[in-house]
């Protein structure tokens, strides 16, 4: 789908905020990395997660206050105190392009935005800035093939034994974006094998999810099971909505399972999770219906962090961008007036494949689909 150059242009000067400050983020994380990291691990680790969150709460600052956004929690209050003081393995389905904003907004509220990690696309750590940045702070990248892709995942999962702070790690078991191209291969697919059909949901890709559980249940307590939708009356928020200042309302429904309750068996692990989510699509048959998930609400708020992180980039990078054109009067011959130019469209070009890649997923043919259900 085209996206009018006028919509990119909009919020041109939050790109570039956010593009000019990662830079300077993903800047001092490679010297980190090299620097740092090759004399103490857990030291790198720790410096990372506050870069890290100096990143990411740009973008919590962008769904919190520009687009207003509204996030309505629901579940056991108790859950809600022990996030972000325990390591948890977090499992969801995925529906809407900005889940793993979601999953962030959650994770800042409870205190461990900086050590929120997820397991993404191996395309994902190409993107300029946020790609980047997310390799830094070790997320796992896969292939979608789990051939390929048990090793990688494997080593990733076992690495995470000595992480220094309390973490999440995010796992869409769905393993692709919900979208009805997708729920009617999954369909087929469940008839053909003589499983329930999901009206809600996709069915879920488990070895993933039993590899982290038989590797994490030694260090990780717990296991977040998640339940998002968008409710009927709210437009579907997408990236290009929330740079434009658009408002929408999200649902989440949160419960927590004890990681020692937990099945011994790879088996018995893949048929918890597949039981989970025909509950979960049974759930979600009761929201549509409802409009609620009928549990009570989670007051999150706002927080200020975020404003105060994005105003303080805005002044140091409005004061630096200053004396840096007093200095090179860069603005003042037809060459510099091109070169700059060209660092908007730069910008722009960013901005634009940023969108464009929130979106890939939902273009997916139902060919593709049926192929990506029938791997699992």
């Amino acid at each position: 789908m085209a996206i009018p150059l006028v919509l990119v242009l909009l919020p041109l000067p939050l790109g570039l905020l956010f593009l000019l400050s990662g830079l300077v983020v993903n800047a001092v994380q490679a010297v980190l990395f090299l620097t740092i990291r090759p004399l103490s691990k857990r030291l790198y680790r720790k410096i990372n997660v506050f870069l890290a969150e100096l990143l990411w709460l740009q973008l919590i600052w962008l769904v919190d206050w520009w687009a207003g956004v509204k996030v309505q929690l629901h579940g056991d209050p108790e859950t809600f105190k022990l996030m972000g003081k325990e390591h948890a393995l977090l499992i969801s389905n995925h529906r809407s392009d900005i889940d793993w904003l979601v999953g962030w907004i959650l994770a800042q509220r409870s205190g461990c935005l900086g050590s929120a990690i997820a397991i993404m696309k191996k395309s994902s750590k190409f993107l300029p800035v946020i790609g980047w940045s997310m390799w830094f702070a070790e997320y796992l990248f896969l292939e979608r093939s789990w051939a390929k892709d048990e090793k990688t995942l494997k080593w990733g999962l076992q690495r995470l034994k000595d992480f220094p702070r309390s973490f999440w790690l995010a796992l869409f078991v769905e393993g692709t974006r919900f979208t009805p191209a997708k729920l009617l291969a999954a369909q087929e697919y469940a008839v053909s094998q003589g499983l329930t059909a999901p009206r809600n949901v996709l069915i879920p890709r488990t070895k993933g999810f039993v590899s982290a559980v038989s590797i994490m249940r030694d260090f990780v307590p717990a296991i977040y099971d998640t339940t998002v939708i968008i409710p009927e009356d709210s437009p579907k928020p997408t990236m290009l909505r929330i740079l434009q200042g658009q408002s929408s309302v999200v649902h989440v429904r949160i419960k927590r399972h004890a990681m020692s309750d937990m099945p011994k068996s790879d088996e018995d692990v893949s048929k918890w999770c597949k039981d989970i989510f025909v509950e979960k699509d049974a759930l979600l048959d009761r929201h549509i219906a409802t409009g609620t998930f009928d549990e009570e609400i989670i007051p999150i708020g706002r927080p200020v962090k975020s404003l105060v992180v994005v105003l303080s980039w805005s002044c140091l990078l409005l004061y630096g961008a200053h004396r840096f054109l007093q200095w090179a009067q860069l603005l003042s011959t037809w060459k510099g007036v091109i070169l700059f130019a060209t660092g908007l469209a730069m910008v722009t070009t960013v901005m634009h494949v940023f969108i464009m890649f929130s979106q890939a997923e939902r273009s997916s043919s139902a060919k593709a689909a049926r192929d990506r259900v029938k791997k699992d």
